[in-house]
């Protein structure tokens, strides 16, 4: 059964304290007709959100709770992860931080897993304070591909503009070691069904650019794009997934050839996030595609720099908390039309 728009709950992360997260989230759900399309409820502290609320002078009203059950839809909840204060400086780098910030997300992520909230929108974190011996994983992507069922892939999101990754963070001298067929092969089919059940996308057609400078000149400048990308493509093209490709990286996004197509899978991190943040202009949203849950995350980092001041534009979250919504909602109509295919006239018979 579908749920009523505003029933539909939204789990934030609070993300880095001492960063611009908690103004980000604030600031979009300051807007009341935000708590008609969901409800939204912060996996922290109330006392440290209504802290940063007033410090921010952003007119909200706080709802504290202290377990999932006392959630009231039509208010911005703030569940009790924690009891103890935290120092906050914004705009410092603080490990202490760092341990709250995975707090919040580790127990969003289990609510998430346990279908307790519906979807979940991540504020930044620092991925070099969070580090520890019981979190070590180079970000949030790594944990939620652990925890939940599937094989998670970033996914770019803005407007018509998908962009995908072969591999994300791992060093450049690494990237074409990783390419292997089986990597290929399993990335471009995650894209492939993710355009059909997240975007309403029936026959999706998936670019895919070179690994090497002008795909290798004929091997003058590496093999990897006729030994490994192209016989994949070919594959995958022959089984029915409209792959094409690959095409050369350098003028692939300024001669927007890229419009021709409903995702554009790059071979490493900075091939596909430049030109992306390049064209979303901070209004991109980072979604993990290929997994049972819904994520979705702001294209930006913690922002130390403006922290705290006011200064923080809200745009991407708030397009992050649209595009989880939207995503809600395209899959739950997607499993809903595969789960009851039209019968046959001969089964009718």
């Amino acid at each position: 059964m579908t749920k009523k728009a505003e029933n539909v709950i939204v789990g934030i992360s609070i993300g880095d304290l001492n960063g611009i997260g908690s103004e980000v989230v604030l600031k979009t759900f300051e807007d009341t007709r935000m708590l008609e399309m969901c409800t939204p409820v912060v996996f922290a502290n109330a006392k440290i959100i209504s802290f940063i609320r007033k410090m921010l002078n952003v007119d909200i009203h706080i709802h504290g709770i202290d377990g999932l059950d006392q959630l009231v839809h039509g208010k911005f909840n703030v569940l009790n992860v924690w009891r103890e204060g935290v120092n906050i400086e914004f705009g410092v780098n603080d490990e202490n931080v760092g341990k709250y910030a995975i707090k919040s997300f580790t127990a969003a992520t289990a609510a998430l897993k346990n279908k307790e909230i519906d979807v979940l929108v991540t504020a930044p974190i620092n991925k070099y304070n969070i580090q520890s011996e019981e979190f070590k994983f180079p970000g949030h992507t790594d944990y939620l591909d652990e925890q939940l069922e599937g094989d998670a892939l970033m996914l770019m999101v803005h407007d018509n503009l998908k962009v995908g990754l072969l591999t994300d963070h791992i060093p450049v001298n690494e990237v074409a070691s990783h390419l292997t067929e089986e990597l290929i092969r399993k990335k471009i089919t995650t894209v492939n069904q993710t355009l059909k059940q997240d975007f309403r996308v029936n026959r999706p057609k998936i670019a895919v650019l070179c690994v090497n400078p002008h795909c290798g000149d004929n091997g003058v400048i590496g093999s990897e794009d006729d030994t490994v990308l192209k016989p994949v493509l070919r594959q995958l093209f022959d089984e029915g997934v409209l792959t094409f490709g690959p095409f050369s990286a350098d003028g692939f996004f300024g001669s927007s050839a890229y419009e021709k197509y409903d995702a554009v899978i790059a071979a490493y991190h900075d091939q596909g996030l430049v030109p992306f943040k390049t064209l979303s202009f901070g209004n991109g949203v980072n979604y993990t595609a290929g997994l049972e849950g819904i994520r979705t995350s702001p294209d930006h980092g913690t922002a130390y720099d403006i922290a705290g001041k006011g200064e923080a534009d809200f745009n991407s979250f708030k397009e992050a908390v649209y595009l989880a919504l939207d995503i809600f909602n395209n899959r739950n109509d997607y499993r809903e039309i595969t789960r009851n295919p039209l019968k046959t006239k001969e089964k009718q018979l």
